[in-house]
């Protein structure tokens, strides 16, 4: 399993954003999605940290579950 920010409808980001109001506070909204990590070779994993570092993020290679 896997979690990652939330992807909101206007609307659904409008009612978050009235909440943060309200209560002076900053909200986030993470959802999970059921996928597991994918085997890399060798040659992949490497590619796969060169973009990682030119990014400056973490990628994480999955397939559904």
């Amino acid at each position: 399993m896997l979690s990652s920010l939330s992807k909101l409808s206007p609307e659904e980001l409008e009612e978050v954003r009235e909440l943060e109001r309200e209560l002076g506070k900053t909200l986030l909204s993470y959802s999970s999605y059921d996928v597991v990590a994918e085997d890399l070779s060798e040659d992949e994993l490497v590619r796969v940290r060169e973009l990682e570092a030119k990014l400056g993020t973490a990628l994480v290679v999955v397939r559904e579950a």
